[in-house]
């Protein structure tokens, strides 16, 4: 009896870790192009993530994690700069929770949240910048975009800034 009930525990655990692996591996990509094909299969433009994703990852409910060589900025009407990860959640026609990802509005930076694509005739497509609604053409993101390198790190401009800060107003001169 023991025997059985050992050999039935053994039985549903193999069977249970095997096709979770399965299910996980299938779900997501080591690669660049899957992150374009989900984009697509989703209703998308693959132009959306720029050229250079070496790693993409998402689970069956939609979150997905894009890695980029390094950070980098793209033009499009406007600069669009991308972390080296990017995290958000893809569903029909939009990604919710959207991390990694900010677009230049005259000279400031923000972050851009949310991505939505209403009606793919409409030709318009939404980017959830928090305070506005940026519309963009589809068109634009019909290919993915060459992303230059990253000039300047958050960390590099935070430092300058505090450098500048420290210094006595009569060493500046304008």
């Amino acid at each position: 009896m023991t025997l059985l009930l050992l050999f039935s525990f053994f039985f549903f655990f193999f069977f249970f870790f095997f096709f979770s692996g399965a299910a996980v591996t299938a779900a997501s990509g080591g690669d660049g192009g899957s992150a374009y094909e989900a984009l697509r299969s989703h209703g998308l433009p693959i132009g959306l993530l720029p050229k250079g994703v070496r790693e993409f990852y998402v689970d069956g409910e939609g979150r997905f994690e894009a890695r980029l060589y390094a950070p980098c900025t793209a033009k499009f009407e406007s600069e669009m700069r991308y972390n080296a990860s990017i995290v958000g959640t893809i569903s029909p026609g939009q990604i919710a929770g959207l991390s990694g990802v900010a677009a230049q509005d005259l000279f400031l930076w923000f972050p851009v949240r949310a991505i939505r694509l209403d009606d793919q005739a409409s030709g318009i497509i939404h980017f959830d910048v928090g305070v506005v609604d940026k519309r963009f053409t589809l068109s634009l993101f019909e290919f993915p975009p060459d992303c230059a390198p990253a000039l300047v790190a958050e960390s590099q401009s935070g430092e300058l800034h505090y450098r500048l800060d420290q210094l006595d107003a009569q060493d500046v001169v304008v």
